[in-house]
Parts: C-alpha cells; structure tokens; sequence
C-alpha cells in the first residue's frame, strides 16, 4: 500500500490479521524488498510489516530531517492502522529507527534486533561528505559503488543478478531524500543513552561487514542492558540479503523468546525478567544455527518510567552550545577540532568568542537559510580578500547544499560588485576545493 501523505510511510502488510505484528525497517538505499527472503518463514508467527524510507522504491518523495523525525512517521502509520504494541528489526540505518523507538517509545516495543547497526554511523563529516557527492553527481557513483559496501567480494561475484539489483535500487531512490538521510545519519548518535533501552534486543552483524562490523555491534551490547550478539560468518553489511536463512532463523529465534509483557501504563512500569548473561551466538553454517540452552528463570524487576528533568527556569540560553553545533554541522567535525586543538592561553578566549556570537548568535538565527547565509559569506569572504577562509567555507557551502553551478554564480556576482583580480583569486582556490570534494572515490 502507498501512502502519499507527508507524515506517513509507505508500507506493506504479509502474514496472519491476527499475528502479532513484527515490523522490519530497511537500510539506507534499499526498499522493502531486501526483506523478501525472510518473509516466508516469519509470517507463520507474525504480521509482518514492512516500509520505505522516503524516496525510496517508489515512496513519495517528502524528505525526513532526523531519525526521530522518521520514527514518528513510522508511529503515525501505525497509529492509522491501529497497531500499538510490536517487535521491530532494523537493517543499518532502520536499526537507528529501531533504537529510537525503543528510547523515546518504549511503550510500544516489546522486542528488538538491530542488524548492521551502531549508535553512530562513521562520522558526520563523511555523511555530509556522501551527500555533497550525490548533490554533485547524482546517485550512480554511490549506486556503484554500493555491491562492494553491502557483499563480500565471493558473494558479489557469484550473484551478479543480486548485484545488479542492489545498484538498480541506489540508483532510482530520490537523491534529495537521500542526502537528507545522509544528513540524519550525520546527526544521530546515541551512544550516551544505550544502558536506556529497555526491551530485550538482538544485536546481528556480519563477520565481514566493513561498514558498521563487529565492533560497533560489541558496542550496542555492551551499552544495552538485555541484549545479545550474533555474529554470522561469511556475510558483509546487507547481511539479510546475503545470508538470508541464516538472518531468519536468528529472528525467529529471538522474537519467539524474548517478547516483553505490555507496558502497564497506569503504573508506569512493566516486570521483566532479569537480564540475562550476554553470549554470543554463532551459525554454524548459512542456514543453520547451533542450539541455544533456554534462559533460566530469574528474579521480577520493575523499570520505572524515565525521569523528565525539570526545564532550566528563566534566563537567556548561553549561545555557545548552539554555536559549536551549528559549527561543526558547518563546518565539518575535522576542521573544528583541528581549530580548537591549536587553541591555546592567547588565542583561546578569540575561538569561543567566534564559536557563541557568529555562531551561535548570527549563524544559527531564524531570518536566513544556510544556503542563503553561505551566499553571504562568500560574496564577503571575496570582498575582503580571505582566501584561507574562502577555502574552507566553499566547502561549507557544499554541505549548506550549494550546488558547484551556483557557487560559481556567487563568485560572478562577486567580481562585479568587488573586482575581477578579487574573483579570479576566488575562482582558484573555489575551484580546487570542489574538484576535490566532488570527485567520487572509486
């Protein structure tokens, strides 16, 4: 089914009306689809329900600015269908879907997988980095890209057909809904709130997964309290796709034992039982998994609903911590923490003053959008002849969504108003940065 409404998703039911429902959300540049080998064998205990980022295989086309702002989404689908209580699996960036849920919505979840997934993807700079590539581009340097991110090399070679399907689906998602999500991925890190997810979680990665691997799932099971690792031998980071009957069984497996008892909302608390010790479980081969001993019976907890700190009674926020945000979102994390690095005694009290007035009080003002806002500073930054700082906020202006073309009319623009000889310095250094921020890496 195909919801055009902006704060819905698209979606597709398979299995039983009566089943529990058991949600699976996809990863970055793929649809439903990348679930179809797991749908067979889960639709005999669950409703299945499966949906598509914006954007994405045929999905209207209304941009999602955060992964809290997609789960909301995901909570007003289900709120239309009447669906309250449900298990969720998440693929990479649907697994920071998943942990959103289970951190603002706990309510709602009573179990959890998180596959390929890691409470924060790489870096925001290399997400802002993707996102100027496909603005520049469009989507086919990533869509080639894409095989050998997802597959191990054997398996890519072997399934061409596979891997002709994963480039198709890159190539036709909507590259503006795809750098919007590059931009949320950028911003999501929840690494400071894992020991707050409550429900029992099944953490799946891939041996060879070289995008989000087995450290950064040591790190999801690490940091929630219930959780468990399972490691699948010979598979990269589309690991359903790849090892399909090995990801079923896993499923299977932990939805058909750790389903949570429904929060008691006028208590606010639920009885779980208590966490149990963390193994990890192996598959012995694709398609079969050894074993595992069922868990003991353990002592009744109660979870107290999460404390709501009081707001911070009157007084004018300090603009210094919206400045440093804004900054490094600017900016780029690299070039922040190099600047603040080679602070010191002399220049530091220069750096904060810079980071909370033009920042955190012009930059981060209403009136004007960081395109507009990048405009204005190039124009200036030529104007005064500031060829260092031209450098480095020609590449802000790409991550501010600038495109080359119209980085290129600003500085013709410039040369009437400031002076050809002042426009020909800006040209050289503008046009070096953008070969070297828009050529894709192969």
């Amino acid at each position: 089914m195909i919801d055009s409404v902006t704060n819905t998703l698209q979606y597709r039911f398979d299995g039983p009306e009566e089943a529990p429902v058991l949600i699976l959300g996809p990863s970055l540049g793929t649809t439903w689809h990348m679930w179809d080998r797991q749908v067979p064998e889960l639709t005999k205990q669950w409703r299945v329900f499966r949906f598509d980022l914006p954007g994405h295989g045929g999905a209207p086309a209304y941009p999602a600015g955060s992964v809290a702002e997609l789960a909301e989404r995901l909570l007003v689908t289900l709120d239309g269908l009447g669906v309250q209580r449900f298990g969720y699996a998440g693929c990479a960036f649907g697994g920071a879907i998943g942990v959103e849920l289970a951190l603002r919505h706990p309510e709602r979840l009573a179990s959890l997988a998180l596959i390929a997934a890691s409470p924060r993807f790489g870096t925001a700079d290399e997400f802002r980095q993707r996102g100027v590539i496909v603005r520049t581009n469009g989507l086919d340097p990533i869509a080639r890209t894409s095989p050998e991110r997802w597959f191990t090399h054997g398996f890519a070679t072997a399934q061409p057909a596979i891997t002709d399907w994963a480039v198709q689906m890159v190539r036709t998602t909507d590259p503006g809904c795809y750098i919007t999500a590059c931009e949320a991925l950028a911003s999501f890190d929840v690494r400071t709130e894992l020991t707050s997810v409550g429900v029992p979680t099944l953490v799946l990665v891939g041996s060879e997964d070289q995008v989000t691997g087995p450290a950064e799932a040591r790190t999801l099971v690490a940091g929630i309290p219930d959780a468990r690792l399972a490691v699948v031998p010979g598979a990269s980071h589309l690991v359903p796709v790849e090892q399909p009957a090995a990801v079923t069984d896993l499923l299977v497996r932990h939805f058909s034992t750790a389903w949570q008892p429904a929060y008691d909302s006028t208590t606010g608390q639920v009885a779980i039982t208590a966490a149990p010790v963390k193994p990890v479980l192996t598959t012995a081969s694709a398609a079969t998994a050894p074993p595992v001993a069922p868990p003991q019976p353990a002592p009744i907890a109660e979870i107290a609903p999460a404390v709501v700190p009081a707001p911070v009674a009157g007084g004018r926020p300090d603009p210094y911590d919206a400045g440093i945000k804004v900054r490094r979102e600017v900016l780029g994390d690299a070039h922040v923490d190099r600047v603040l690095a080679q602070a010191d005694e002399f220049s530091g009290d220069f750096q904060e003053f810079v980071t909370r007035y033009a920042w955190g009080e012009i930059w981060d003002r209403p009136g004007l959008d960081r395109r507009s806002r990048s405009c204005v500073t190039l124009t200036a930054l030529v104007a005064g002849g500031h060829l260092e700082e031209l450098a480095f906020h020609t590449r802000a202006a790409l991550r501010n969504g600038l495109t080359p073309t119209e980085i290129k009319e600003v500085l013709l623009q410039a040369a009437v108003y400031c002076g050809v000889p002042a426009a020909n310095s800006a040209f050289t250094v503008a046009q070096q940065v953008i070969r070297e921020e828009t050529t894709p890496t192969e």
